[in-house]
């Protein structure tokens, strides 16, 4: 692991680092920060994934959470979305597919399938380094993230619910089998049959039995994307008849930006917060 930059900030350490990823084939970053807490004890740790065409960077500079994360003892990590590289496929011309867009998922498709392994990726390769590294207790993890960010937060909690006590998202993709902006990159890298796309659609995860406990979901009403690319309300009504909480917040005037996200990231810190102990 390669230090590529680490800040003081809250008395706590904000760090980029950077591996070779056997999952995705390439040099991947993602930041971290530890609170002062973790100087003498394993603290719980809370994974950011983020949304389309960002990387580590952009939560880490707009999303204003190593404040309340020191308050809180909280460990944030803040992978990329995507592997990077000369080497790896890419759309250049196209935002919603390739580098930057790497969806959360292991893709099965070629060229892509060699390297957009993001699943793996995030629930084992990464989290192994990070328990290496750092002063992190694994056995109280959460996650959360934003937009593409959000919906893999959520695919990978009804997957996973033995590994994380807890999940929220700022405007999800809760459907991207239905939303206009994910069937084609799905298309291209999990095949044309659309039950291989299930797995990664949390709507569809709720209809095929997978379960987990609760959920906090908050979304803007001037969000540009939300009537063709979001729809909380399809979640809303796949849950219905199970076990699965919900705390759905919809806000008037708030967008898709880290004004939004950085607005109520406070909120969601305390929520997992009070979840992971």
């Amino acid at each position: 692991m390669k230090i590529i930059s680490q800040n003081t900030a809250f008395d706590g350490m904000q760090g980029v680092f950077s591996h070779d990823s056997d999952a995705c084939q390439c040099e991947m970053t993602f930041a971290v920060f530890v609170p002062p807490q973790a100087i003498k004890e394993k603290r719980p740790v809370l994974w950011y994934l983020s949304g389309l065409t960002c990387t580590h960077a952009n939560v880490m500079e707009k999303g204003e959470y190593r404040r309340m994360a020191s308050e809180l003892g909280l460990i944030i990590v803040c992978p990329d979305t995507s592997p990077r590289g000369n080497d790896v496929p890419d759309e250049l011309t196209n935002w919603k597919m390739g580098k930057g867009a790497g969806m959360y998922l292991d893709a099965t498709e070629k060229p892509w399938s060699e390297n957009y392994q993001m699943y793996t990726y995030i629930t084992q390769e990464l989290p192994a380094l990070v328990a290496e590294h750092f002063r992190v207790d694994m056995d109280r993890q959460g996650i959360f993230g934003h937009s593409m960010g959000g919906h893999g937060a959520m695919t990978i909690a009804l997957k996973n619910p033995e590994t994380y006590k807890s999940c929220s998202a700022f405007a999800p993709i809760v459907s991207p089998s239905t939303a206009d902006w994910t069937p084609d990159a799905f298309t291209k890298y999990l095949g044309e049959d659309q039950a291989a796309w299930r797995p990664y659609d949390a709507c569809a995860l709720v209809e095929d039995g997978a379960r987990f406990p609760e959920f906090l979901i908050d979304q803007g009403k001037a969000d540009s994307f939300l009537e063709t690319g979001l729809k909380p309300w399809l979640f809303e009504e796949a849950i219905k008849g199970t076990d699965i909480g919900l705390t759905l917040r919809m806000h008037e005037r708030y967008d898709h930006s880290y004004f939004f996200i950085s607005t109520f990231m406070d909120d969601h810190l305390k929520w997992h917060a009070e979840r992971l102990g």
